[in-house]
């Protein structure tokens, strides 16, 4: 409904700039016309005194024309069109957001350190040193660029198509990496043997991977034999069915993965934390403006403790399941688990207290199919 509101408010806005252009066309068209006409007729003249009765005629004929006259009337219907459409995008996007905002204490130096953790984290080094520097974090030790440092160089590196800084990365973290069950050694190595194979030929290829490949054949056979298979066009890789491989979308790929798995060994997460808040905040601030309008005039928005509604969020994030009750429509808790029943079907432990008349040896009947079920023999359900 706001959408065709909006829409149908800038259509009118469109049609009458372009009616007040056609007009102004028209009008200049006219008028350069009748110049054009009088400045004729007057090279055709000798005379002083036609001369002045021409202009006398033109100066007639601008003035029964009245220009600004015409002008001013469609003007003015596209001002009023574009008066109304501001006021409704005033109306349907509220630029003050800071009316959906909560007083809520936290702390200060967990916030800075998040910024400059952003900072480092997307590699922008000089800006996090300086947010660093005036916020007057130096101190922080929680702050560390170090290893951030460390994973650009070997992206940059990896960029230029030179992979033994990643390949020494890997195999210094190669336990932690398989505790995670991470195959980037494996990528690795089967990335660099197609440098050497375009760069070196195939016989340093097939001696690097007698040399690398053994230790991973036990479980990426099959990527691996594909691998190999890229020997036999050597010469024509181009023409070749593994041509595929020459697409730079796998270096991409394998410079995400890379960054990936660097971030997960350090126990960071791979988007930073501050940007996905910020996207989530964006997507769920019409929600949060809305409920604002109708809880201020109560007096209840800052006393909240949490919202009476759902705020809709894309599944980037989203990260974890959650319940409502289908009995109380309320969402699961830790102290108001979602219970399985008998039957299969599902319902708040509060839900099923109240169908069971806290009875737990009392047969109750599902309120979604004809069992009867007892509240003894109900499960917890976790997601």
């Amino acid at each position: 409904m706001e959408l065709s509101t909006i829409k149908d408010a800038f259509d009118r806005v469109t049609k009458k700039q372009k009616l007040s252009s056609s007009k102004s066309q028209e009008i200049v068209t006219q008028i350069g016309q009748e110049i054009e006409q009088a400045v004729a007729s007057i090279q055709g003249e000798t005379s002083v005194t036609n001369h002045k009765l021409i202009l006398a005629e033109l100066k007639a004929k601008l003035k029964e024309i009245a220009p600004l006259n015409q002008l001013e009337g469609v003007s003015k219907e596209l001002n009023i069109a574009l008066s109304k459409y501001t006021k409704i995008l005033e109306k349907f996007f509220n630029p003050d957001i800071s009316k959906a905002y909560r007083n809520v204490d936290f702390d200060i130096h967990t916030l800075n350190q998040i910024i400059a953790s952003h900072f480092y984290q997307e590699g922008m080094f000089d800006i996090g040193d300086c947010f660093v520097n005036e916020s007057r974090e130096e101190s922080n030790a929680s702050i560390d660029k170090t290893p951030y440092l460390e994973m650009y160089q070997i992206l940059e590196a990896l960029r230029l198509r030179n992979l033994q800084p990643a390949l020494n990365w890997a195999a210094t973290n190669r336990e932690k990496l398989k505790l995670c069950g991470a195959d980037i050694e494996m990528k690795l190595h089967c990335w660099n043997f197609v440098e050497i194979v375009k760069n070196k030929g195939k016989d340093e290829a097939l001696k690097y991977a007698q040399n690398f490949f053994p230790p991973f054949c036990a479980n990426h056979l099959a990527e691996i034999q594909k691998f190999m298979g890229y020997l036999v066009y050597a010469e024509r890789l181009d023409s070749s069915p593994y041509s595929d491989l020459l697409s730079p979308k796998h270096w991409e790929n394998l410079a995400e993965d890379l960054k990936r798995q660097f971030c997960n060994l350090l126990g960071h997460p791979y988007e930073s934390p501050l940007r996905v808040t910020i996207g989530a905040g964006v997507q769920g601030l019409p929600t949060l403006l809305k409920l604002m309008n109708v809880m201020m005039a109560k007096q209840e928005w800052q006393s909240m403790k949490e919202l009476p509604v759902h705020v809709d969020l894309d599944r980037e994030f989203q990260f974890h399941s959650f319940f409502v009750c289908p009995v109380s429509r309320e969402q699961a808790t830790e102290e108001n688990p979602p219970m399985l029943l008998s039957c299969g079907h599902v319902l708040c432990r509060q839900s099923i207290t109240k169908l069971s008349k806290n009875n737990s040896s009392r047969p109750f009947k599902c309120p979604y199919c004809p069992t009867e079920v007892e509240l003894v023999l109900c499960k917890p359900l976790y997601f």
